[in-house]
């Protein structure tokens, strides 16, 4: 297999480009975890990649609230690489890796591998990096309590 996992992005300028490959195995948290559906493809049969990004929305969502200890919303979305398909039947596993903590921000890079039937391999479809806001009960804001926080390194 050579799909292996991602490092940090390159940044020149203002632009994010698709991070190194180093490793051919998810790292960081599972964070959420599920099959590819035929409900969920587009006009060619293929899962639509408007839904593996929700997917790992969710997951990214989940990471972050759980470091924040509280509400988060997506924000930013930046330095997506769609670089394979995913089909019907694919086992979808979304996993996250701390990027950076601000005062009321978090930036998640976020990676989808599947699962393909009748293989051993898991193998890197989509990476990107992701930022979430803490939030109070009125939405607004808020900044993020760091101590105790649990924080993939």
């Amino acid at each position: 297999m050579t799909d292996p996992q991602v490092t940090d992005p390159q940044v020149t300028g203002t632009h994010v480009h698709a991070p190194l490959i180093t490793s051919n195995e998810p790292q960081g948290d599972l964070c959420i975890r599920t099959l590819a559906m035929p409900a969920d493809t587009n006009a060619n049969g293929d899962i639509f990649g408007g839904w593996l990004l929700s997917q790992m929305d969710v997951g990214g969502g989940v990471f972050a609230s759980k470091l924040a200890k509280s509400r988060t919303v997506t924000v930013a979305i930046e330095a997506m690489n769609f670089r394979k398909a995913v089909y019907v039947g694919d086992l979808v596993s979304v996993h996250a890796n701390l990027v950076r903590v601000g005062r009321t921000s978090v930036t998640v890079h976020l990676e989808a591998w599947v699962l393909r039937r009748r293989e051993q391999q898991s193998i890197l479809v989509t990476d990107g990096n992701f930022t979430y806001v803490s939030i109070d009960d009125q939405g607004h804001p808020q900044p993020i309590k760091r101590e105790g926080a649990t924080i993939a390194t």
